[in-house]
């Protein structure tokens, strides 16, 4: 059986405006473990399942671990009720954010902000911690923006801080501010989808958006501080000759200052490797690589991650030599750049990662493919170097019932090894026919 159902072309959707008295209200459970399994000789545990209703649904956008062992995601639906992101009046909310911390041996489940439409509508995107402890992110949904009416609003950058002074009470509310409301057209992005922020050496963010700009197949922009908000530039639009459109995934930097980054369709096949080199006041883009449907996989998306000697590593989503998706590294060789794939899913397109990819401080590469595995709900998995190429280790395999199934995103990674997830559906049936989704731990 081939799991298609939650592959909802990503609309991830987001407006967003401060917490209000209700939104601060939070939600805390203790958690206790729900389901524990080994596969390969790791412990798989659920930390959490989602309930939906005001607890969210469907975590897509995958898990960020800061220094202290805490985990941040995002739910693409569920929290407070709005009228604002009701659709065919199903009464779901606009989606919220969420923090998992360790108490004592178990963990609790902590709301730290519920959308209401206004301030955005379907988180989607990984969340990036800053140093201070803000969370940014964006939702692919919401804002004022008017995107032919595919969605309500063209989506939102947001920060997250927590109280300004220690807080003892259980429910401690953050607040919510919006940093940019796209508005698509030829001059803004338009639903952001995928990957992460980054910031530059100064606090400037960086991210695309699949939509918008000049040619309507998304941009890479640059938010900068201005005074007290923050002003938005568009640094490339996609849809030029031979270029790619529609990035999936963020950007990152090399030491030079050099911008990397994927769009999942266009050029001369299914989609391409860029790369962004400052010039004056502008940037030059160059394609580093067209993927090849048939040998390299194709519609990359996730985030790249860059190793010291500046190779880069990324996933496709389906096709390639065994028709599940690739895992492929490009590197620097002769003032051009050499692409290889380094393993090659097997079984239905699209069925491999959607998500980036983990890299340890060994070498070793870790992810999770939506559809792959011994029941098609989807896998983790860890690619590690051996004497010039890669072993591949399955690390578990998903069930879609209380274990969960479709991981969407990424995996994280604590210092002692332990590896964090969430899927998109699987664990408990409230609210949820196959599941609203759950948090997960694959321990070493």
């Amino acid at each position: 059986m081939t799991n298609s159902a939650q592959d909802r072309g990503w609309s991830l959707n987001l407006s967003f405006r401060p917490a209000t008295a209700a939104l601060a209200m939070a939600i805390v459970f203790s958690l206790t473990v729900v389901v524990t399994q080994s596969a390969q000789a790791q412990t798989f545990t659920v930390l959490h399942a989602f309930t939906g209703g005001t607890g969210g649904y469907y975590p897509g956008a995958g898990i960020t671990s800061d220094s202290s062992g805490n985990l941040y995601g995002a739910a693409a639906f569920g929290g407070v009720y709005n009228s604002n992101c009701d659709s065919e009046g199903t009464r779901t909310g606009c989606g919220v954010v969420y923090r998992m911390s360790h108490r004592g041996s178990g963990w609790t489940f902590n709301i730290l902000y519920s959308f209401d439409g206004t301030d955005g509508y379907n988180p989607g995107q990984l969340i990036t911690v800053a140093s201070d402890g803000s969370l940014y992110s964006t939702a692919y949904w919401g804002g004022t923006g008017n995107c032919n009416g595919f969605a309500p609003g063209c989506g939102t950058v947001f920060r997250l801080q927590p109280p300004p002074t220690f807080c003892r009470a259980v429910l401690c509310p953050w607040t919510g501010t919006e940093l940019h409301d796209f508005l698509g057209g030829t001059n803004d992005g338009a639903l952001p989808v995928f990957g992460s922020l980054t910031f530059d050496a100064a606090g400037n963010l960086y991210g695309t958006t699949q939509n918008g700009g000049a040619y309507g197949y998304g941009i890479v922009y640059e938010l900068s501080r201005n005074g007290n908000g923050w002003s938005m530039s568009v640094l490339h639009d996609f849809g030029g000759p031979n270029d790619g459109i529609n990035p999936w995934g963020g950007v990152i930097f090399d030491n030079a200052g050099n911008m990397y980054g994927t769009a999942s369709q266009g050029g001369s096949g299914l989609g391409v490797v860029f790369e962004l080199t400052p010039s004056g006041s502008g940037w030059n883009e160059t394609i580093l690589h067209n993927f090849n449907y048939e040998t390299d996989g194709a519609e990359p998306s996730g985030n790249l991650v860059m190793d010291a000697s500046g190779n880069l590593y990324g996933t496709t989503r389906g096709y390639g030599p065994n028709g599940g998706g690739t895992i492929w590294e490009i590197s620097p060789a002769n003032g051009g750049w050499d692409f290889s794939v380094l393993h090659a899913f097997v079984g239905g397109n699209p069925g491999g990662p959607l998500g980036g990819l983990l890299r340890d401080s060994a070498g070793n590469l870790y992810g999770a493919a939506v559809n792959d595995g011994a029941h098609e709900w989807g896998s983790v998995f860890k690619l590690s170097p051996s004497n010039g190429g890669w072993n591949y280790t399955d690390l578990y395999d998903f069930t879609g019932g209380s274990d969960g199934g479709l991981p969407y995103s990424n995996v994280a990674m604590d210092a002692g090894g332990n590896i964090y997830g969430v899927t998109e559906v699987g664990g408990a049936l409230q609210d949820c026919p196959s599941g609203c989704g759950v948090v997960f731990e694959i321990a070493p």
